[in-house]
């Protein structure tokens, strides 16, 4: 996956665009269960009131808590306040760490001021000698320095074992009983809180499903891309391959790695973006907040993490093989598929029904194994991963109640502590997900990668050479000697001729001698292992593959045709030329004729591969095609063999005259078809067995003979 990489650098502005929008949305997704807990601890609990900060306070109230503040901590009080008639207003910009060393000095003042003045504080004026009734804050106003320093230490080691959420719950309620004393409306307060701390998580959710569409939206986007021009590297690469790497690949295996492959590496690009990117950000940001809000029960999530990485080994020890069996197992099935379809014919005419349904239904249950096999796998997951989530919500409970019940834990923090555990649980389970679809994906990537990076064996030149025009139209085999790829012997041995300008070079000989493999030479189909090949006096491994083939007009040994129309198969070497020019090359090619007979003659429709049409007409388009072209050499592959003998002879009369100006080459199996030939090339097992006219052949080369006795009679070779 990480070769294919490079892809997505056109698109690295939207992963950009997409990461940001990620922490986003994580960054509000986080802020939940904040709020949540918020609610429940400030909004409910402490009715609206956040700390031990008044935002207002009255005179003789601020003095009584002074009375227990040592004498800096005092004036940092009174500084940040403004004195209002007899009220202290806090200043607007007392926030943040301010307000938190504000809530520090005023909690344990509050805590002694509302000891001294309840009935507990009554009890110990009483022991000090101070009469009943009497004012405690006046009281302690009047003590000597000394005195009031002892009592407010011993008072401040009662309090300090105290944690610090009890102390915060006391210094609220002496604000909230100030707030009444001053005739402040404090239910409002509290419905305030909770409306303004509904209001903001309702607009992060909005933010979140707004984060969330936009990054789908520019996964899908960037996924789809790479998509596309991975199925274009696929194609470009693969019309680049020559006859020997296209035996390296199946047609089936190709058509599964372009499609299919791709298909998988495209899904996961999508989902990878808004899930393997988003769960580290959550997960981590998730962990970060809980050591915020409290770090006694970070050992769950410990336990949860570890027994989700064991599932995760367990699931990948067990199910990873079968990932990289499955693409095999498609491949294999699209073989099997396209080998009945195309094969329907002849399975019929053998009655072999029975047997192909069998073929084919063993790749078929295989892969339908495999396919249950890894699905299972994943079915068995998510219970084990809700299982593990929920046992992990019961632990947090369990502990959580003990933490509220000894006042280390305020209910809210736990609600928040379950939410971010969930949090941070999702995103392994998010990844987990993943690595079910990962290890295929990654298989897949693989497969496409081998074809991009198979070395092509015919390539252009450096510096390409270009035809000699005082040469035009020769075709020249020099010692030529040829092997296919790890083959032990040579197909072709030693050949040497030479094609003129408006010669016709006839090739003969029986089945299997290599009368094909020679002609597939000249376009570069293969490189020859010895020797050269030279068009045009140039040898064709230092030209470029366009400009010989531009040089070409070739008909293969089995007619293909493209879907379309008859014109625009006959136009597809050459577009540009006129309706004229395609109705002159199809009365060439003997196929005027039954083009006509149809109803919308040259905008007839081809059917895909040229099934609506006969195996006689299919050559004979495909020849007209290439005399369309109008080429300087014509090589013609055994592309005779499905016409009658009249049409043969009509066709080779008309195409004599139409190439006059050109070389031809024909591979033949019929003696008839190149009688008249200027030179015939008589191929025994790869070797030449003679070379000449046919005159000259039936006198001096005894396989021409033979050949020609098996097909004519004796008037017509006399």
């Amino acid at each position: 996956m990480i070769k294919l990489m490079k892809y997505l650098k056109k698109s690295a502005g939207y992963i950009v665009l997409i990461v940001g929008l990620l922490f986003l949305q994580a960054y509000c997704d986080l802020s939940l269960p904040d709020y949540t807990s918020k609610i429940i601890n400030v909004g409910i609990q402490q009715r609206g009131i956040e700390d031990g900060v008044p935002q207002k306070i009255r005179r003789s109230t601020m003095e009584s808590l002074q009375l227990f503040m040592d004498t800096e901590i005092a004036e940092n009080v009174a500084d940040s306040y403004m004195l209002d008639g007899d009220i202290y207003v806090l200043k607007e910009e007392i926030s943040g760490t301010a307000r938190e060393e504000l809530n520090n000095a005023f909690c344990k003042p509050m805590m002694m001021v509302y000891g001294l003045t309840s009935g507990d504080g009554q009890e110990i004026l009483a022991q000090m000698g101070i009469p009943e009734g009497a004012d405690p804050m006046e009281v302690m106003a009047q003590m000597p320095k000394e005195a009031r320093i002892g009592m407010l230490e011993a008072m401040e080691e009662k309090l300090s074992d105290m944690p610090e959420s009890i102390l915060t719950q006391a210094a609220v309620s002496f604000v909230r009983a100030e707030y009444e004393a001053m005739g402040e409306d404090v239910d409002a307060i509290q419905m305030n809180y909770i409306r303004t701390a509904g209001i903001r998580m309702i607009l992060m959710a909005f933010v979140i499903m707004a984060a969330a569409v936009s990054v789908t939206f520019l996964s899908a986007r960037v996924a789809a891309g790479l998509g596309h021009d991975l199925r274009s590297s696929i194609y470009r690469k693969v019309m680049g391959f020559s006859s020997r790497e296209y035996h390296k690949f199946s047609t089936a295996s190709l058509i599964t790695r372009s499609t299919n492959d791709v298909q998988q590496v495209q899904q996961v690009m999508a989902m990878m973006f808004r899930i393997v990117l988003y769960a580290p950000i959550l997960g981590i940001g998730g962990v970060i907040r809980v050591l915020q809000t409290d770090s006694s029960m970070t050992w769950i999530l410990a336990v949860a993490v570890v027994l989700i990485l064991m599932v995760i080994f367990v699931l990948f020890k067990v199910a990873m093989p079968k990932f990289t069996k499955l693409q095999t197992l498609i491949d294999r099935l699209n073989l099997v598929t396209r080998e009945i379809l195309t094969g329907i014919p002849v399975i019929r005419a053998f009655s072999r029904e029975k047997h192909e349904e069998e073929r084919f239904e063993k790749a078929n249950l295989d892969l339908t194994k495999t396919n249950l096999f890894v699905n299972r796998c994943m079915t068995f997951m998510m219970p084990v991963m809700m299982l593990i989530m929920n046992g992990i919500s019961v632990l947090i409970i369990y502990s959580g109640a003990h933490a509220v019940d000894s006042g280390t834990m305020q209910v809210g923090n736990v609600m928040a502590f379950i939410q971010y555990a969930m949090q941070i649980i999702m995103s392994f389970l998010m990844i987990t997900a993943m690595s079910i679809m990962l290890p295929r994906a990654n298989v897949a990537a693989l497969r496409i990668i081998e074809i991009l990076e198979t070395e092509v064996s015919i390539e252009d030149p450096e510096d390409p050479v270009h035809p000699v025009k005082e040469q035009k139209g020769c075709v020249e085999f020099d010692h030529v000697s040829f092997a296919y790829p790890d083959a032990g012997e040579n197909v072709l041995t030693d050949i040497s001729f030479k094609a003129k300008k408006g010669e016709t070079v006839a090739v003969i000989g029986s089945t299997g001698s290599g009368k094909s493999t020679l002609v597939n030479l000249i376009p570069r189909f293969y490189d020859v292992t010895k020797g050269s090949v030279r068009v045009d006096g140039v040898d064709v491994r230092d030209m470029t593959q366009k400009e010989l083939r531009d040089l070409l007009g070739y008909v293969p040994q089995k007619g293909v045709l493209f879907s379309g129309t008859i014109d625009s198969n006959i136009r597809y070497g050459k577009t540009d030329i006129s309706e004229a020019r395609v109705k002159e090359a199809a009365a060439v090619a003997q196929a005027a004729e039954f083009i006509e007979g149809k109803q919308a003659a040259y905008h007839s429709p081809i059917a895909q591969g040229g099934t609506n049409v006969s195996g006689g007409q299919k050559q004979r388009l495909s020849i007209a095609r290439a005399i369309a072209k109008d080429p300087e050499i014509f090589i013609f592959d055994d592309s005779f063999s499905a016409l009658d003998f009249k049409t043969d002879s009509r066709l080779r009369k008309a195409l004599k005259e139409h190439t006059k100006e050109a070389t031809t080459i024909i591979v033949a199996q019929r003696i008839s078809t190149i009688l008249n030939a200027d030179q015939i090339i008589v191929l025994d097992d790869g070797h030449m067995a003679g070379i000449g006219t046919h005159k000259e052949l039936m006198q001096n080369c005894e396989v021409y003979r033979q050949i020609a006795m098996s097909q004519l009679s004796e008037e017509e070779l006399a």
